[in-house]
């Protein structure tokens, strides 16, 4: 199993909207399993795990750990495809981004910040945010790191951003820090309640 996984498909922000991909997902992470293990600890039918199985793993986010005969049948065993999956929510673009972020400001008011932002803003948050992951380590080089089986999940993830600020152009970091400065800008401009400190 990887460490951790970089995700930024569309569809798989969709389908882990869904509690019980997600409870899947934390299960498999844990332990391998079958269909109908997991069935029996969600308590749900093992065709309706099945159809969730299916649709992790086209999206490669569940693989099968291995395949074991019991008498006349194959119980195939599945997992997690990593440890830890990371969001790149800014390379999804679009509606699907601006409504997922407008979500987040919104729930910012339950541990007492309150923003205040018209659709414009939020969508202009959603493009530097994009802007900003664009600003990573190639593909090869992020799934090298992941592959090293002699270091935790944290060295690992710390090895990135470290690979990330080595290998970044002046003129990336400088693309960075400006989308960065914007972005806060915004956010400072539209905050109408600070939590009270106690």
């Amino acid at each position: 199993m990887k460490s951790f996984m970089y995700i930024s498909d569309p569809k798989a922000f969709e389908l882990l909207g869904d509690e019980t991909r997600r409870r899947i997902i934390y299960l498999l992470r844990a332990n391998e399993m079958t269909v109908s293990q997991l069935a029996a600890s969600l308590h749900l039918t093992t065709q309706a795990v099945y159809h969730q199985i299916k649709k992790l793993q086209e999206l490669g986010l569940v693989v099968v750990a291995r395949e074991e005969r019991v008498e006349h049948f194959i119980e195939t065993y599945y997992r997690a495809a990593a440890e830890v999956f990371e969001f790149r929510h800014g390379e999804t673009g679009g509606s699907e981004e601006v409504k997922r972020l407008k979500e987040a400001l919104d729930a910012l008011a339950k541990v007492g910040v309150e923003v205040k932002m018209d659709e414009k803003t939020v969508e202009k948050l959603a493009e530097l945010d994009g802007e900003m992951n664009k600003v990573g380590l190639p593909k090869e080089l992020e799934e090298k790191i992941s592959g090293i089986d002699d270091v935790g999940f944290f060295t690992k993830s710390r090895m990135s951003e470290l690979a990330q600020m080595a290998l970044m152009s002046d003129k990336q970091f400088d693309r960075l820090i400006s989308s960065w400065k914007e972005f806060r800008d915004l956010m400072t401009k539209a905050v109408v309640k600070k939590p009270v400190k106690s």
